[in-house]
């Protein structure tokens, strides 16, 4: 059924990457979510006021306010979809984080309003006629939303779309919220004891609990969370695999929107190779990247010295002296500079993000470390952040 609405409704479909086919996903994500919401809703909430179940009714305003949320999300991804402007130079695809937000706040409100209504429920029990006619309301409200958890999760992973994939999260947890209404309802029947109150009252939990994943998830990309590692090392990887680059560092990713990154690096070079063969290499790498990976990177060439026997012995020096003092750090940009009375070793060493040891505290002990191996060694050190893994890898 998923596939054949994907064939059916979105033209180029298997083209994720084009701005125009994702939108086209969120279209039919959205549109579907609002048609199958409105139909299970109306149905429950009709079934909750014929048959006086607060937790029928909250189920269906539950419903509700997934079909509002689709209204939303499909807003978003017209916006999303807008191309730069002059006053957005880097387009408008974060409006689909900020309809995941707020797609999570709805859900939250949603709760707490529902708690008040089960509250008042358990305070003030009324009979809750068991009927027919509800049970198969419920039951096929179960398959249709795992249905629609099912048909979220497959758009949402094929465009890599957070605000779909919340929403698929969101229908899975409203078929455990279904089947707890519906259990209620027969424990109500076999025992006699009015537990409608209570079910409503799981019911607004389960809704916060999703509320609160949505937002979780969606905050993170809004902040500016740790780019995946798999893709981290599809960009080093292939900087490195063409001629003439030695090594890379100081890589940064930017993320303005699902498939919209922007990317800096350093690239070490012979210092020995022609600049400008060096310089139409790194052009060539970025028009590689925009054109294969629709990446706009930009990378700053650093020459290094490879064949002075002095500068690599005092380098692997360094580098011995970094792993004894912690193994997660690393250096790029080694230089040495001799004077007359002693000699600087210039250097910057990468550390994680969340290294605990302040820059100043680890300059100091790498320095004093490097002046036990020789009392005319000076080194001068910056001290870099890592913003692409939690640890840092050793030279490639």
């Amino acid at each position: 059924m998923t596939n054949f609405i994907i064939k059916k409704f979105i033209k180029n479909y298997e083209d994720v990457n084009d701005p125009q086919v994702r939108e086209s996903y969120g279209t039919v994500s959205s549109i579907t979510g609002i048609v199958a919401n409105t139909v299970l809703s109306i149905s429950k909430i009709l079934a909750g006021i014929l048959f006086n179940s607060i937790s029928v009714l909250a189920d269906g305003v539950n419903n509700l306010s997934d079909g509002a949320s689709s209204v939303i999300t499909l807003i978003g991804f017209k916006i999303s979809g807008k191309p730069a402007d002059k006053d957005h130079p880097f387009g408008h695809a974060r409006m689909e984080y900020l309809t995941g937000l707020a797609l999570g706040i709805a859900v939250l409100l949603v709760g707490v309003e529902l708690i008040k209504s089960s509250f008042n429920k358990i305070i003030n029990p009324e009979k809750t006629v068991f009927s027919i006619e509800m049970t198969a309301v419920l039951i096929v409200s179960m398959l249709a939303k795992l249905w629609l958890s099912l048909f979220y999760n497959k758009l949402g992973n094929k465009i890599s779309s957070a605000a779909i994939k919340a929403s698929g999260a969101d229908s899975r947890n409203d078929v455990v919220a279904t089947a707890v209404v519906l259990v209620s309802l027969f424990i109500s029947k076999l025992t006699g004891y009015e537990v409608d109150g209570y079910a409503g009252m799981l019911v607004a939990v389960l809704i916060l609990y999703s509320g609160f994943e949505i937002l979780k998830d969606i905050l993170n990309p809004i902040l500016g969370e740790m780019p995946n590692e798999k893709f981290v090392e599809s960009i080093e990887n292939k900087i490195l695999s063409y001629d003439g680059i030695i090594n890379i560092h100081d890589l940064v990713v930017h993320n303005y929107g699902p498939n919209r990154y922007f990317a800096t690096v350093h690239a070490e070079v012979d210092a020995k190779e022609d600049i400008l063969k060096s310089h139409d290499l790194i052009d060539n790498i970025e028009r590689d990247f925009a054109k294969d990976l629709n990446i706009n990177l930009v990378i700053h060439l650093d020459p290094i010295i490879t064949d002075d026997k002095e500068t690599n012995v005092l380098r692997s020096m360094t580098e011995r002296i970094l792993k004894s003092v912690d193994e997660k750090l690393t250096m790029h940009d080694f230089r040495v500079v001799k004077g007359e009375t002693h000699t600087n070793l210039i250097f910057d060493v990468v550390v994680p993000v969340d290294y605990k040891m302040k820059s100043r505290e680890i300059a100091e002990l790498i320095e004093k470390e490097i002046k036990k191996e020789n009392e005319k060694y000076f080194a001068v050190v910056t001290v870099d952040k890592n913003y692409v893994s939690t640890y840092i890898n050793d030279l490639k």
